[in-house]
């Protein structure tokens, strides 16, 4: 986590939502998914954002991830205002700012972990000399340095979701958006795999989940609740630590 010195500039939020709306035009009929969302998230928290089936969530996570762009108010991540981005500036924020876990892993069914890993190095700027090792790194910092050259197909499903997770973090983004993470586990696995997330947030990073469990939620430091569109409570919790989930 980025420290400041008394005195000196204060960094930006890691997100700012200012009066935040999306509506959607359906054959006429407007549709306002999200309704003058106002909060902001501090480098190296640990938010879960919760909410029932048209809350809002799903609309929030593709502006969250640079995926679309709001109708109306102000979007920042990291500082820079996502309105007036163009589509590869977009891309850009989404691939090196943002690291992005999806409920059903979004693997690559003919490619290895391995390789499933290293395929943001490819869009990524700068020179990566050595993206095998890169990605082998980050495979073995979520336990599955033993499973480089396996498929989708011989992976478990909190497998899976660990190889989606060492993509996301390939390219060392400052934040992860993690959408319904745990949604397509068992219980046992899903807090394995919240146990890694709550390890992301102890080395620094910024971590948001979406998720609609409330079991999953006690993992975050602070929960934002959603409902038709609006947020209606931001709360701060004692997060569920990895050395009280073992007890």
């Amino acid at each position: 986590m980025m420290e400041v010195q008394k005195g000196g500039p204060v960094p930006p939020p890691a997100i700012a939502c200012r009066s935040l709306c999306r509506t959607y035009d359906l054959g006429g009929q407007k549709l306002r998914a999200l309704r003058d969302v106002t909060f902001e998230i501090g480098h190296g928290e640990f938010v879960a954002i919760m909410g029932a089936s048209g809350s809002g969530k799903s609309t929030l996570v593709n502006l969250l991830g640079a995926l679309d762009k709001p109708t109306a108010g102000e979007l920042a991540i990291d500082g820079y205002s996502v309105a007036g981005m163009t589509d590869d500036a977009l891309a850009r924020l989404r691939n090196g700012d943002i690291g992005i876990v999806f409920q059903q892993f979004n693997l690559l069914s003919r490619m290895t972990a391995l390789e499933n890993v290293m395929l943001p190095l490819n869009y990524a700027r700068g020179n990566k000399p050595d993206k095998p090792a890169l990605a082998r790194a980050r495979l073995e910092e979520v336990g599955l340095g033993h499973r480089l050259d396996h498929k989708p197909a011989q992976l478990s499903g909190g497998q899976q979701q660990r190889v989606a997770i060492a993509r996301a973090l390939i390219n060392n983004p400052r934040i992860i958006l993690a959408d319904e993470p745990t949604g397509a586990l068992d219980s046992r696995t899903s807090h394995e795999i919240m146990g890694l997330f709550a390890g992301l947030h102890a080395k620094g990073l910024t971590v948001i989940v979406i998720t609609h469990e409330t079991d999953i939620a006690t993992y975050a430091e602070r929960v934002l609740r959603f409902r038709d569109g609006e947020l209606i409570d931001d709360l701060r919790q004692e997060p569920l630590t990895i050395a009280r989930q073992a007890l």
